[in-house]
């Protein structure tokens, strides 16, 4: 067998190697509504989809409105509870926080709507919710009273309203085990993009909105981060997923090294 036949069986071995690496992971992807129903909690992303026009709230008067009528600007849906006490707080710190410090106004470029998926809350504590976060803003408070806004509602329309973002929660108890993430909507009720974890830079906050101003849908940034950690359901909290990244560490320097095996050049034999 020539030295030529030999590098082409190796490669040839190579390709099936990493088709077949390919072909397991598409397996484990092949059926993505099955996946959907095995989520408990969190995001299941459902891009360029449109809200329904059935979903009903309770706004800050006591009033009894819709939430197609409400979008009228690019929007970023937050569901909460309003008596959580891990993970909401943080992230509606961390709402008030990137609105004090992005360019954009609230109000005037996009709106915030909190909404309480917690069928027994009522108005009232989602106003002194607001209150309390709108404390932590400097330099945009009047633009934020008039551009964030908290919202109650009843089981069926929560029920709606989550299943349309496929944000996914469970309950134990009095209280439940929930991500922490935003929806963005845009001008038509179509969702554009999600913003997932408790920490939002002013950029990817600006991107967001221009983007679902112009009806364009984008993928998530953080995806890299979404994949190497994972939901904690007894902290409430984001781990790093060490057998995942590990796997993908080894399975990558393995490819690596099977390429230097087969391509590397073969020494002459010294001649005497």
């Amino acid at each position: 067998m020539t030295e030529k036949q030999t590098k082409f069986q190796k490669i040839s071995l190579l390709l099936v190697f990493v088709l077949c690496i390919e072909f397991i992971y598409a397996q484990q992807s092949v059926n993505p509504a099955a996946i959907e129903e095995d989520v408990e909690i969190g995001v299941i992303e459902h891009l360029d989809t449109y809200l329904l026009d059935s979903i009903s709230l309770i706004n800050e008067k006591g009033e009894l409105v819709y939430l197609a009528d409400i979008i009228d600007k690019p929007t970023i849906i937050n569901f909460v509870y309003y008596r959580c006490p891990g993970i909401c707080s943080p992230l509606m710190e961390a709402v008030a926080g990137v609105m004090d410090k992005s360019e954009m106004i609230p109000g005037k470029d996009y709106q915030v709507l909190t909404i309480s998926f917690d069928p027994n809350e009522t108005i009232d504590l989602g106003i002194r919710k607001k209150a309390n976060y709108l404390n932590l803003m400097s330099s945009k408070v009047e633009e934020a009273k008039t551009g964030w806004f908290f919202f109650t509602s009843d089981s069926a329309s929560i029920a709606r309203a989550t299943n349309a973002t496929g944000f996914r929660y469970i309950r134990t108890g009095n209280d439940y085990l929930h991500a922490a993430s935003l929806t963005v909507i845009s001008n038509e009720g179509k969702i554009t993009r999600y913003l997932n974890g408790m920490f939002f830079q002013p950029f990817e906050w600006k991107m967001a909105v221009v983007e679902a101003s112009k009806g364009q849908s984008g993928p998530t940034i953080n995806k890299v981060l979404r994949y190497c950690y994972s939901y904690d359901s007894a902290g409430q909290t984001y781990v790093m997923n060490i057998t995942k990244v590990s796997g993908t560490l080894i399975l990558f320097l393995a490819v690596l090294l099977l390429l230097f095996l087969v391509l590397k050049p073969k020494r002459k034999a010294n001649l005497i």
